[in-house]
């Protein structure tokens, strides 16, 4: 049996290969999706105590550590059995939509744009960010503002754009600047534009990649996401919801605290990253996405005026339940557009700028749970102390890990679609990537395996002919 071997998968976080294995006509057989780097977090940070959670999980990545830092600091809070203040709810709120934003103009424009604006078929010399600034300027500029705008609101909130210290157990250590406030609200427009910008050009493109629409991920699976009590889209605290392939709610409002009861993790031989599934399903049959697609097939509802016009628009175009995991660029685009909406809506309330932002409490609680939705979709926090407060546990289900299944089967999708292995084209390798950049993954943030780290050591001869092999 031939092989392809992608070795390292461009324009993601984190470092990745893939395996195409051919039959003896050449044609795809199956595919593998390694995630070769392994950070073992969980383990580490046993022994620590509680309090320092916050600042080590958000060490696991740079470019989503607020993410981790408010997961984290919700399963804190939980351990110290507090409601923090509500003036520290509406600014981690706040400082989580300026992630959302900064994250999904990353995504789209530095990572995904150089396929969807400059082809997938395109030089590759050129498929970067030289060459979009050489095709599409504005595009890029506009890209660039875009993220420079979120992380100056997490710069201004937290004094820092990357591993912030200001989101801790019981709340926040500093209370908003009504100067922050008001230069924050000054810029929402020209953002808000850049959005709309964004999402009339992407419309108007959308038809250019039939073959990439049917294609990539695009089968059945579950959605879960966060919603509010009347099925509106949450990002910082809801409950989860389940819905089926064909919309169905599947289970609704499940409290966080009980998310073991409905999702397991599997082990896989050739990834350190965990394999997350519906527990009452079964693995593999459980299979479920999170993420900007599965939030807009799970919410009935964005809850913010122009956000929710778009999605009735998405809607209109590709149906009630969207499958293709090519749509996950439109879908950033709404949620950037409700992030912004939910920023002004937040700074427009005079409570922003209330002095009481951090409870203060030891152990109350031997246990802690924190779940959010980052960018790229779920993600838990579950913790254990002892009666000091030192973590005796402590487990992690990163959105890219609940998304695992489906990248994988939506790689072997798009290989079998592309890949010729009698004459192997450049675009179609490409393509293999881009399914995975359309999920925008995290590995440096999903590698984590659980139990024995499965490990293979070989021995090549110089003409890479295999000589020993240990397991």
């Amino acid at each position: 049996m031939k092989r392809i071997t992608i070795d390292h998968v461009t324009r993601i976080e984190g470092h990745a290969r893939i395996t195409i294995k051919l039959d003896d006509a050449g044609q795809v057989a199956d595919t593998q999706f390694h995630v070769t780097q392994i950070r073992g977090f969980e383990k580490f940070v046993e022994g620590r105590p509680y309090y320092e959670m916050p600042s080590i999980t958000a060490r696991i990545c740079g470019i989503c550590p607020v993410s981790h830092l408010l997961a984290s600091s919700k399963a804190c809070d939980a351990i110290m059995a507090v409601r923090i203040p509500d003036a520290a709810a509406k600014l981690r709120e706040l400082l989580h939509c300026g992630q959302i934003v900064q994250s999904h103009a990353l995504s789209f424009f530095h990572l995904s744009a150089p396929d969807l604006l400059l082809g997938m078929d395109s030089d590759p010399a050129k498929r970067n960010i030289v060459g979009l600034l050489e095709e599409h300027p504005d595009a890029l500029r506009d890209g660039i503002a875009l993220r420079k705008f979120g992380q100056e609101v997490i710069e201004r909130l937290a004094k820092e754009r990357i591993h912030p210290s200001w989101t801790v157990p019981g709340g926040v250590n500093a209370p908003l600047d009504p100067e922050a406030r008001d230069t924050t609200l000054a810029e929402l427009p020209e953002a808000m534009a850049i959005v709309k910008r964004t999402l009339a050009l992407w419309k108007k493109t959308l038809d250019n990649f039939p073959d990439e629409i049917e294609s990539f991920s695009n089968f059945p699976t579950m959605y879960c996401g966060l919603v509010g009590p009347d099925g509106s889209l949450r990002l910082y605290d809801g409950n989860l919801r389940f819905v089926g392939a064909d919309g169905a709610v599947v289970a609704d409002q499940v409290k966080p605290d009980d998310y073991a009861t409905y999702i397991g993790e599997a082990t896989l031989p050739d990834s350190y990253m965990k394999a997350p599934y519906y527990k009452p399903a079964g693995y593999a049959d459980g299979i479920y996405r999170v993420g900007p697609l599965a939030r807009l097939n799970v919410v009935d509802r964005c809850g913010t005026p122009e956000a929710d016009a778009e999605l009735e628009e998405y809607r209109g175009r590709l149906g009630r339940i969207v499958q293709s995991g090519f749509h996950y660029h439109y879908a950033r685009l709404i949620e950037a557009l409700y992030a912004l909406e939910r920023m002004r809506e937040l700074l427009d309330d005079p409570d922003i700028l209330g002095t009481k932002v951090r409870a203060h409490a030891d152990v109350n609680n031997l246990e802690g749970i924190g779940v959010i939705e980052a960018p790229r979709g779920t993600l838990i926090h579950h913790y254990k102390v002892n009666d000091n407060g030192a973590i005796t546990w402590a487990n992690l289900i990163v959105a890219t890990g609940h998304n695992n299944l489906a990248i994988s089967r939506g790689i072997l999708q798009v290989a079998k679609r592309f890949v010729d292995g009698n004459k192997i084209k450049e675009g179609a390798t490409n393509r293999v990537s881009a399914v995975i950049r359309a999920y925008d993954p995290c590995l440096s943030c999903a590698s984590h395996a659980l139990g024995v780290v499965p490990m293979v050591l070989q021995l090549l001869g110089p003409d890479g002919e295999l000589l020993d092999q240990v397991s």
